[in-house]
């Protein structure tokens, strides 16, 4: 029988890591979080620390280990990854 919710693996790496001070984990995705970019709104709803951390628009997003935009489609059992604007040369 399947569960009533649906579960998601959010992770997050190297400065929003730290920013938010979690590098992973599940969570209950709400029945109306459709999209990656509605899932991010959500949790930049937490607190100020989270609005700041995932506001920049230089974030990547990978779902299920493709990087993906804000439009695609979440579903129970996905991986959800945001990685910060890479620098260097």
């Amino acid at each position: 029988m399947k569960a009533a919710y649906n579960m998601v693996q959010l992770r997050f790496f190297a400065s929003l890591r730290e920013a938010l001070g979690v590098g992973e984990e599940r969570m209950e995705l709400p029945a109306d979080v459709r999209t990656v970019k509605e899932l991010r709104q959500i949790l930049q709803q937490r607190s100020t620390t989270w609005q700041q951390a995932l506001s920049s628009t230089q974030i990547s997003t990978a779902l299920n280990h493709e990087l993906v935009r804000g439009d695609a489609n979440v579903t129970d059992g996905d991986e959800i990854a945001w990685y910060p604007p890479v620098t260097g040369g």
